[in-house]
């Protein structure tokens, strides 16, 4: 970093050169001496407190310029091979580039690519005006879908015939959701006139975002640039009294993304929508227009999903296992989660074994919360995770319950102290989580304070969306010993960030990791289960490990700790009968044939633009999950649907019977609960089975 005392004096040096404009069609794209500064000062910040040390160097400059490639053009449709060779040429020098706030080589690539953006956007809309352009849906044709892999098209040429084939699939989209190929024509002609003017919309702050982001996603998907415009518009949307959907998003390729669901929020009480669904559309109010949002900018698609509380936004979505002709609208009513939809719940349900009856309490975990005014107002009555399932633990005591599932399912995590003082009522004294910091300090300063409130059989039920918070406190105890943990591999987030200031816009950095009492990190692995359950969330998509440059697992010291239980030693003896259990469960076969469904679109690397093979796709799938409802059905003893709108039908009345009240613990129909119940009374009868051989043993 020899050139980092240098860089201001470079910086005010090099006046010609920020003022230079590096796109002729747009003179307004160019950066300003302040944004050269906030890059030298970008560099110095990820140089000395980002957790992972990196060197801005040629390797860093080389990886550079492939994500900047990647981010603007991420499905290779713009940019030809020829542009990219000469692109090569400053491969190993934007080290050089960013030292000396000399950002002028990444102008002029953003300059070429909104070129040609927006003469591809000129040319597909004057296709798409033309009365005599016409698509032929007989033709055996298919578009590569998989472009990540793909070679950078070799000219104009061959670019035009990818895009050719992109205009007709989604020409062919539209007419399999419903829409007459004018009608497909007309949406899409809006779809691109609304990206032609955003594109011209864009300027000099737009681009140094972009450029700045295209660098600190090498150091990990958690560290980016806030510009001051997107800084002002996050304070002005959450300043007005605009509410959401309550659903995390992101952008992948042309497309809004689900990332996660807010716990309790409108979006996971519909019941319609999941992680990995693509949001196409959006309307306002029960009968608005559906406007486009493909090829929409993310900050843009969230200011149309926002609005006015109690009032309605419609979402086309189109599901992340289903291909265009299973698109849907969901309406739902916008809402801010109120603290007390997100609290913890109790619920209790008899498993009957023989002559033997089994009481178990189950509490849902939706979040990690804290009203933090209440508590630093010393408000003796604030709500918390602990406060409440101290109370609800005290209560299932009190209904003699044989042993508890505390379920952290879809628990994104919150409040680090929640998940500490959490512990405290499963574990005696002792360390729950280590924090090493970027200067490699630790601290093991988050103690549990207090002796156990519940002693008894506990088991943890985890999923692919148990993320931080959740992480921290399955990892203890799993850690301890102190019951089993049954799920699917959790998310993996186990960084921490902070915002710090810069002369424009603020920066965003990871600069501490979490670890577990065994020196485990929860960062990239997660937490895994002692027993595995059927998990729908693609682990390839959603978690820590789906992210470019996360930081990776690693381990550290362990702390000393107490050990209450060694779970492997009652596993020769639960896992044999709960996978018996789940060979014969109607439920779980299910599942299995839904993740073999998933893994097998996913495997599909092309699209049909004939008309008549994609209809017959389409028949194929309905047909496949209307038997493989129907034979889970007949298993339970259920009447078979008769039709695939029956069961689209039956699913819609769920749905609305679900909104219809709050969300309440299932303890009939959720079969991985219900399994997990199976589990925790498996565990139960081994710790009374081991209690009394201790106890043979010693008389």
């Amino acid at each position: 970093m020899r050139y980092l005392a240098l860089t201001l004096a470079l910086v005010i040096a090099c006046t010609g050169t920020l003022q230079a404009s590096t796109n002729t069609k747009d003179p307004e794209l160019r950066y300003t001496e302040s944004q050269s500064r906030t890059a030298v000062e970008i560099i110095e910040k990820l140089s000395t407190r980002h957790y992972r040390k990196l060197s801005l160097d040629d390797n860093l400059s080389s990886a550079y310029l492939d994500k900047l490639l990647e981010t603007l053009d991420p499905g290779k449709a713009y940019f030809y091979a020829s542009d990219v060779n000469k692109f090569e040429k400053n491969r190993k020098k934007f080290d050089d580039f960013f030292k000396s706030g000399d950002l002028s080589i990444g102008y002029q690539i953003y300059g070429l690519y909104r070129d040609r953006v927006a003469n591809r956007l000129d040319s597909i809309i004057a296709e798409l005006e033309d009365p005599e352009t016409k698509f032929d849906f007989t033709r055996d044709e298919a578009l590569d879908n998989d472009r990540e892999n793909a070679a950078w098209p070799k000219d104009k040429a061959e670019a035009d015939e990818l895009w050719r084939q992109r205009v007709k699939a989604a020409v062919l989209s539209l007419k399999l959701s419903g829409k007459t190929v004018a009608e497909a024509k007309t949406t899409l002609i809006r779809r691109y006139k609304n990206q032609a003017n955003r594109l011209a919309q864009q300027d000099g702050e737009d681009v140094f975002e972009t450029l700045i982001n295209a660098l600190t996603l090498l150091y990990d998907p958690h560290t980016n640039y806030l510009s001051p415009r997107t800084l002002e518009n996050f304070n002005i949307n959450m300043s007005l009294s605009l509410e959401g959907i309550g659903a995390v998003l992101q952008t992948e390729d042309e497309f809004t993304k689900i990332v996660r669901l807010v716990a309790a929020g409108p979006a996971e009480k519909s019941g319609q929508i999941k992680p990995s669904d693509k949001i196409l559309a959006v309307g306002q109010g029960k009968d608005g227009e559906m406007v486009d949002v493909v090829g929409w900018r993310l900050d843009e698609v969230v200011q149309l999903i926002r609005g006015e509380p109690s009032t309605v936004v419609r979402l086309q979505i189109q599901p992340a296992n289903e291909d265009a002709t299973g698109v849907k609208i969901v309406s739902i009513t916008r809402e801010r989660v109120k603290l007390e939809e997100q609290a913890a719940k109790k619920a209790v349900f008899e498993l009957k074994r023989g002559d033997e009856t089994y009481r178990l309490g189950v509490i849902d975990v939706p979040a990690f919360y804290l009203d933090f005014e209440a508590y630093r107002q010393r408000d003796p009555n604030f709500k918390s995770t602990t406060r409440d399932v101290r109370r609800l633990l005290f209560e299932l005591e009190q209904e003699k319950v044989d042993g508890i599932i505390l379920d952290l399912r879809n628990n994104g995590g919150g409040s680090l102290q929640e998940a500490t003082t959490l512990t405290d009522l499963f574990i005696d004294q002792g360390p729950v989580v280590q924090i090493r910091q970027s200067n490699e300090t630790i601290s093991r300063y988050h103690r549990s304070r207090e002796r156990a409130m519940y002693r008894g059989p506990l088991l943890v039920l985890i999923n692919r969306l148990s993320a931080s918070a959740s992480e921290i406190f399955a990892g203890a105890i799993q850690d301890y010993g102190r019951g089993i943990i049954v799920g699917s591999q959790s998310f993996g987030k186990g960084t921490v960030q902070s915002l710090t200031g810069l002369q424009e816009g603020q920066l965003k950095i990871t600069e501490s990791k979490f670890y577990r009492v065994s020196g485990d990190s929860t960062q990239h692995r997660g937490v895994i289960p002692d027993i595995t359950l059927p998990n729908l969330i693609d682990d390839t998509e959603v978690g820590e490990s789906a992210y470019d440059n996360a930081l990776p697992w690693d381990k550290i010291h362990p702390v000393a700790h107490d050990r209450y239980f060694d779970i492997s030693n009652f596993m020769a003896q639960i896992n044999p009968a709960h996978e018996k259990r789940v060979v014969a469960n109607p439920d779980f076969n299910f599942l299995a044939d839904q993740m073999q469904l998933m893994n097998e679109l996913k495997q599909k690397k092309t699209l049909s633009l004939n008309e008549s093979q994609r209809l017959k796709e389409k028949a194929q799938l309905d047909a496949r999950n209307l038997a493989a409802e129907n034979m889970r059905r007949k298993a339970k003893g259920e009447e078979p649907y008769a039709s695939i709108e029956a069961l689209k039908e039956a699913n819609d009345a769920e749905n609305e019977q679900a909104l219809s009240g709050p969300i309440q613990i299932d303890t009939e129909k959720d079969s991985l609960l219900l399994e997990a119940g199976e589990i925790l009374a498996d565990f139960i009868v081994t710790q009374r089975e081991e209690s009394a051989n201790k106890i043979a043993n010693f008389n």
